[in-house]
């Protein structure tokens, strides 16, 4: 029996530089030029749902970037990755031409990693607050507390409310 996949790698032929499968999941690993075309192809082959959308930064190897896209196709209860490895000044092209609901997750990707999506109809801050500097989700973003401001309450160090537990004597 053909698996949902197995057709969809077929149709890309050369679009796709790697394939990994873990715990019968597939990652097909496409070069940025080639994504929105085969997510269109994946579109046709029954995989309709752009289940999620998020990147990981690999710093500091290079390329820093990998941009991950998560496929659904419900009538065949078939899950596809796609994968593409990004420089850190490179761009992505938007998928909201074929997802709509890209968009969200695209300014969810931007906001927290700085990854432009090409073709975006609003490419803006979803998460933080506008006036924010950096993305929080890069490795290099700097490790700092923020004050936190109460009206009228005074919080607990963590030490005050974390028990002590004893060591167990065997």
């Amino acid at each position: 029996m053909t698996r949902p996949e197995d057709v969809l790698v077929q149709r890309l032929g050369e679009a796709v530089v790697e394939q990994v499968r873990f715990r019968d999941d597939l990652t097909l690993i496409v070069p940025r030029e080639h994504m929105l075309r085969a997510l269109e192809i994946a579109g046709s082959t029954g995989f309709r749902l752009l289940t999620d959308l998020t990147a990981v930064d690999r710093h500091p190897a290079q390329p820093r970037f990998d941009v991950i896209y998560m496929l659904t196709s419900v009538e065949q209860h078939a899950r596809i990755r796609f994968m593409v490895h990004l420089a850190a000044d490179q761009t992505m092209p938007s998928a909201t031409s074929l997802w709509p609901g890209a968009n969200w997750l695209e300014r969810e990707v931007f906001d927290l990693f700085g990854i432009r999506f090409d073709g975006h109809p609003d490419l803006r801050r979803i998460l933080m607050p506008d006036d924010w500097e950096g993305h929080p989700l890069r490795k290099d973003y700097p490790l700092v507390e923020e004050p936190v401001e109460f009206k009228g309450h005074t919080p607990k160090v963590p030490s005050e409310i974390i028990p002590k537990s004893k060591p167990k004597l065997l």
